[in-house]
């Protein structure tokens, strides 16, 4: 039973989407403030609610409860107690997670986006929490990831640094960002947010911060001269880099759903089905488990199932790990029928979530003519709304240009404009779109793949796709489509008159054996979404549903289902045009004359079910980072994703349920891009569903993003890649903090000057009788000198700072987005680039110097002008 002190405490939680944390303290839930957020007291426990806001379908709520890896049994068991009530407290929807310390979901971590700090500590171990937003702290932090952060509390001494990670010297009014020597810059960068994040969030703005290369620590003297002070002097060599654990495989094959019921009061876990499941295999009566292999349990709770059963769940699936011996840190999620997560329902064939419009909700029924409403392609539209583009699948309204070839001899051979449309299952072929945006020309290239052509046409084909993508400077988006899978928008680039031939060649001087009677499917309401389809000669191939052309020797019969709509018996007159000069002889089903039925070699039963017409399942989209950093090749899921979470130094899968698209970054290496292929097969292969192989894969490079992509993220910013700028530590940064919070009314950005003056930055130990806190008590009162390579301001602003005898540079704010008479003297206002450092070349435009120097002329001025260097 819920106590009344316990009704307080719910009381007073906010139903406003948002953050809220709470700490068990004494057993009881204790609010965190809001400049605490991301701080985590290894001996604690948690509970942190997140409400968001979806569009158009009210709220969702997830409650997870954090258990620190020094915390205490009666306190783990206080919050699960806490959650099962906060979640019965906000009507039983949310779903409830469970979170162990360095094992956190993805999900958990995308409240976070600036990183988890662990901290020394807690309310269990005698440890009081310490007030953030003071000055009088001193701590060594080891950060450690590129694309989920986590800093953690270790010794203030050398002994804790090494030559692979970056550490933050947190002393209060001054943080000091220390970069290993093989430390990347994509980690220097999350780094750089999560010193910022301190600074704004926990200190109110109001802290300097300086950065120290450890491998050219002499560019940095005085900022030395403080770690020393601090951490004393350093004796031998630096420990080597530790390696980053290897994150789990997302996709597990392996996918068990149990029925978990109370027999006398026995609890009874039984298994219902392995993969692929089904919807229909929840009863809303019950509740079950799904155990993907042990990454990850989840519990579905229907919506009849009794009040003991649901407040059971979370203790039950604890229990399941526990029977099962699978690791403590095994993730747990529990959630009720109806608020189901994405990652839930891309383990099912098909979901249909009730109340959901069955696609054109029409049910076509004989003498009746279904309205099919005409969906028109605005152009303009789809791209001032991406979100629709990406929903319709529709970069435009296929109007633009095509070029087709066809692979012959392992080369390209142009195709006959008169026979655009006609794709023989013996064949590869390459189709290239080129429509323009504002002007500017955008291309994609398709790569049909026909069901009989041989392993050496297939390999041709894609070699050859690589040559006019270089041709084009890289500015194609690449589609690979199967043969029979075709993706909606290459259907509209043949205007209704798509006709795909079984086998056989399109190769001019080939005459295709005659096989007598030739069967073709036509299925579509309008010119954007028909094809004819070839099928064998067979009447147990039709379809009620649909519209057919039997073509013979001396006549062809255009055949039409009971269950075909007007619109679609118009497609499939205009198709019998193409395919056929002949008279056309109108036959309804069930009307058939008796050479009708010898041609397809006798009657015989059919699909004859009328269909309701629908839209793909709604799986909710997914992104993977692809990497091989840690030497094998893995997929790790990023929750809550934003563009900021593309990685340059990455490729990410993008999974749509109807279309994957594999994204690749300017700087991922040749490795990760040459698998991003097989792992997209190998996703769809092995994933849980049963999904198929031949979805159509999307391949989008860095900085050519169409619409159909764009529109799977809330907001796209095509600016973003050379808005990215790390090169003053002390302003924050522009559309990177991806989320972060910042102290109520705390200043957004600091004075650009990241040089402190003087002052007492005497650190104040929170812990005296730490032997290097004691050294550190020695006055740190002197001016800290920030890397030279990030040229910052001067105070006299105009001066030219020296880089260490690699050249002159200037600081970014004089020669970014300033008039030829705004720039000092002596700058050529062409050439500006050459006027920056290293690291603000590459913080502005996004590629090292010498990757720019190799691009062409007319890709380096519109990324000098985006950079604002023009």
């Amino acid at each position: 039973m819920m106590s009344d002190d316990n009704q307080d405490t719910f009381r007073n939680v906010s139903q406003k989407p948002g953050l809220q944390i709470w700490t068990i303290n004494n057993m009881q839930m204790v609010p965190v403030p809001a400049q605490g957020f991301g701080n985590f007291f290894e001996g604690d426990c948690y509970i942190v609610l997140y409400i968001s806001q979806n569009k158009g379908s009210g709220q969702s709520a997830d409650v997870h409860y954090w258990i620190g890896n020094s915390s205490s049994q009666d306190e783990q068991g206080a919050a699960a107690i806490y959650v099962t009530q906060l979640d019965e407290h906000l009507g039983g929807s949310p779903v409830q997670h469970r979170e162990v310390q360095g094992n956190e979901s993805p999900r958990f971590r995308s409240y976070f986006k600036n990183g988890l700090i662990y901290k020394k500590g807690g309310v269990a171990s005698g440890f009081h929490h310490v007030d953030t937003n003071v000055y009088n702290i001193l701590r060594l932090l080891h950060v450690k990831g590129r694309k989920h952060v986590t800093a953690t509390e270790v010794e203030v001494s050398w002994n804790s640094v090494n030559n692979g990670d970056i550490f933050l010297l947190d002393m209060g009014k001054a943080i000091v960002q220390w970069n290993g020597p093989q430390s990347n810059r994509r980690e220097k960068l999350k780094a750089v947010l999560l010193a910022q994040d301190i600074r704004d969030r926990e200190r109110g703005g109001r802290a300097q911060i300086g950065l120290v290369e450890g491998g050219d620590e002499k560019d940095s003297p005085e900022l030395m001269k403080v770690m020393m002070a601090v951490l004393g002097p350093r004796t031998g060599q630096l420990k080597e880099a530790i390696p980053d654990d290897k994150p789990d495989q997302v996709q597990n094959t392996s996918v068990r759903l149990y029925h978990v019921f109370d027999n006398s009061g026995n609890v009874v876990v039984q298994e219902v089905a392995t993969q692929p499941l089904t919807q229909d295999l929840l009863q809303s009566s019950d509740c079950y488990i799904v155990d993907q292999r042990g990454s990850s349990v989840m519990v579905w709770k229907g919506k009849q199932a009794s009040k003991e059963e649901r407040q059971e769940a979370l203790n039950r699936a604890v229990g399941y790990i526990k029977a099962k011996n699978y690791p403590p840190s095994t993730s747990v999620e529990v959630m009720s029928e109806g608020g189901e997560t994405a990652m839930f329902k891309h383990l099912f064939k098909s979901w249909t979530d009730k109340g959901q419009t069955q696609g054109l909700g029409t049910t076509y029924s004989m003498g009746k003519i279904a309205k099919v409403e005409q969906v028109k392609f605005d152009v303009m539209e789809l791209h001032a709304r991406p979100e629709l583009a990406a929903q319709q699948r529709m970069v435009d309204d296929a109007s633009g240009d095509v070029k087709v070839w066809r692979i012959e001899n392992l080369e390209v051979a142009e195709v006959n404009p008169n026979t655009y449309g006609q794709f023989y299952g013996g064949d590869c072929y390459l189709v290239l779109y080129t429509y323009q945006i504002s002007n500017q020309r955008q291309y994609i290239l398709y790569m049909w793949q026909g069901r009989h052509s041989t392993k050496d046409e297939i390999t041709a084909c894609a070699y050859q796709a690589v040559n006019i993508d270089n041709k084009y400077n890289g500015a194609p988006v690449q589609v690979r489509v199967v043969m029979g899978k075709e993706p909606r928008h290459f259907l509209a680039i043949f205007k209704g008159k798509l006709i795909i031939f079984e086998g056989g060649t399109g190769r001019p001087g080939v005459v295709n054996p005659d096989g007598g009677a030739r069967l073709f499917q036509v299925r579509g309401t309008n010119e954007l979404n028909t094809k004819a389809t070839e099928v064998l000669a067979r009447a147990s191939f039709l379809n009620t549903n649909d519209v057919f052309l039997l073509k013979t020797d001396h006549i062809c019969f255009l055949w039409y289902g009971k269950g075909c709509s007007g619109d679609e018996r118009v497609m499939g007159r205009a198709m019998s045009d193409v395919l056929s000069k002949q008279d056309k002889q109108v036959v309804m089903e069930g009307q058939e004359p008796a050479e009708f039925w010898v041609s397809l070699g006798g009657k015989a039963p059919y699909a004859s079910d009328k269909r309701l017409q629908r839209e793909e399942p709604p799986h909710s989209p997914r992104l993977f980072e692809c990497s091989n950093q840690t030497g094998n090749f893995r997929m790790t899921e990023v929750d809550d994703y934003a563009q900021s979470d593309l990685d340059e130094e990455d490729v990410m899968l993008l999974d749509t349920w109807e279309e994957i698209f594999l994204w690749v970054g300017n700087s991922a290496n040749q490795y990760e891009t040459k698998e991003a292929w097989n792992s997209a097969q190998e996703y769809l292969r092995t994933h849980p569903a049963g999904r198929d192989p031949d979805a159509p894969t999307v391949f989008v490079k860095q900085g050519y993003e169409p619409p159909t992509f764009t529109g799977w993220f809330n907001a796209w910013d095509p600016h973003k890649w050379s808005d990215l700028n790390s090169s003053n530590l002390n302003k924050s940064p522009v559309g990177v903090s991806g989320g972060g919070y910042r102290a109520p009314g705390g200043p957004t950005s600091s004075p650009p000057v990241y040089r402190f003056h003087g002052g007492d930055l005497s650190p104040r130990p929170s812990t005296p009788t730490s032997p290097s806190t004691q050294r550190a008590q020695t006055s740190v009162s002197m001016t800290l000198s920030p890397s030279p390579s990030f040229s910052p301001s001067s105070p006299g602003g105009g001066t030219v700072s020296s880089a260490g005898g690699s050249g002159m540079y200037l600081d970014p704010e004089l020669i970014v987005n300033k008039s030829p008479s705004e720039l000092p003297q002596g700058v050529d206002p062409g050439q500006r680039e050459d006027y920056l450092s290293d690291v603000a070349f590459e913080s502005l435009l996004g590629t090292t110097r010498s990757d720019f120097k190799r691009l062409p002329k007319w890709r380096q001025s519109d990324m000098k002008k985006k950079a604002g260097l023009f």
